[in-house]
């Protein structure tokens, strides 16, 4: 388990209420794929994701080589950021053969880690704080 918690951009989120609850205007996030990123509680992730976040605080060793690769973001799902921001990590899959197609991704500027069951069609960041 992680201690501290990574950040989960509370702070962006306590800025959208209060403009909302004094009758102000909330801005439209730069980037429209970060209102599509869901949140997951830490508690709610599978228990293979509590061994690959031990891995990933550790470095390693990883069970993949394609491990730590950096993740383009080629959907677009993620918020945009520069090549070389986001790298994604395998969550083992019980009695698949391959990859299977559960990863975190990682950003590293504010240390946000993304879980992805369904091989990067939906996210959620994953809240350390639940």
């Amino acid at each position: 388990m992680r201690f501290p918690p990574r950040t989960t951009r509370i702070g962006a989120l306590v800025a959208l209420m209060s403009a909302l609850l004094v009758g102000g205007t909330a801005v439209a996030p730069a980037d429209a794929a970060a209102t599509a990123v869901g949140s997951i509680c830490y508690g709610a992730l599978p228990s293979q994701a509590y061994h690959t976040l031990d891995l990933i605080d550790s470095g390693g060793p990883f069970p993949y080589s394609q491990d730590g690769a950096v993740f383009q973001n080629r959907e677009g799902v993620l918020p945009s950021q520069s090549t070389g921001y986001y790298h994604e990590y395998t969550v083992v899959t019980p009695g698949s053969s391959t990859r299977g197609a559960r990863r975190i991704v990682t950003g590293k500027k504010t240390l946000e880690d993304y879980y992805t069951s369904d091989h990067y069609v939906t996210f959620n960041l994953i809240n350390f704080g639940c």
